[in-house]
């Protein structure tokens, strides 16, 4: 069986591609949520990579749960509530915790449809691109349960929370113009052109200081529970150390010069 996750390093970005289009990407396997975790501290671990960009294998982005497993009460969905809730908590919710610690830019070019965990796993990254093709549904209601991988903490930051009401009570999917017009995705792009148009954006990221878009990325996500106050200490400590680097200097010199810099995340 191909790997489940395929992870590939061009100019520092990389591309980290879901790989199991015979479930349409489904990510409640265990093998998947390990090498999808495992690829992301790979990422994090490698001072080189500057920008990430998640797509799925074939026609799918993700769909989510895979539910003939569900229906048979098999891996993730065997056993007992409190046996379900522990292979939850060691399974498919360490992928939002693995983005929550993960302070790389990371790009979603969603290729297809994004169902439940599969629409979580897009709101997981900081920034989205839609295929045509795309659709978007917290469909977990239309199968009898919750949204157990964090959607209902993700998906209100998003869009808001009447918006973010109406999908997880509904269950409806929305198609890629509806997801622009709500802000769910920042670009809709034709299918062909998407992961061109992913990879172009990772490279305009990349080209920055590695260390400042990490501490960038940081600030972003602390900004998210920290009151302004707080958020401005840790700013002054961050831009303390930015200042005190040497791409900090490259950058002035080459503006100065103006040549294109040279980063080396020192």
């Amino acid at each position: 069986m191909n790997e489940p996750v395929l992870y590939e390093l061009d100019g520092g970005v990389a591309t980290i591609t879901l790989n199991r289009p015979a479930t349409r990407n489904a990510l409640t396997e265990m093998e998947v949520v390990d090498a999808l975790v495992a690829s992301l501290a790979r990422a994090q671990a490698d001072l080189s990579v500057r920008a990430i960009v998640l797509t799925g294998a074939g026609p799918a982005f993700s769909s989510g749960g895979n539910i003939k497993h569900m229906r048979d009460e098999l891996g993730t969905f065997a056993g007992n509530a409190a046996r379900i809730r522990e292979n939850y908590r060691r399974g498919i919710q360490r992928i939002p915790r693995a983005f929550h610690e993960l302070d790389v830019p990371c790009i979603a070019a969603v290729n297809g449809p994004a169902h439940g965990a599969g629409c979580d796993l897009a709101l997981m990254c900081d920034i989205r691109i839609a295929a045509e093709s795309a659709l978007f549904a917290e469909s977990f209601a239309k199968v009898g349960i919750i949204p157990g991988d964090g959607g209902a903490w993700l998906l209100p930051r998003a869009i808001g929370l009447s918006r973010a009401a109406e999908m997880i009570f509904t269950g409806t999917p929305i198609d890629a113009q509806c997801a622009l017009a709500w802000g769910l995705v920042s670009r809709v792009v034709p299918d062909a052109e998407l992961l061109a148009a992913a990879k172009e954006l990772a490279a305009r990221i990349a080209v920055n200081p590695p260390n400042v878009l990490r501490m960038s990325k940081r600030l972003i996500r602390e900004g998210q529970r920290m009151d302004l106050p707080s958020l401005l200490e840790l700013s002054a400590a961050f831009q303390g150390i930015a200042h005190r680097t040497e791409d900090h200097r490259e950058a002035l010199a080459a503006t100065f010069e103006k040549r294109p810099p040279n980063y080396t995340g020192d």
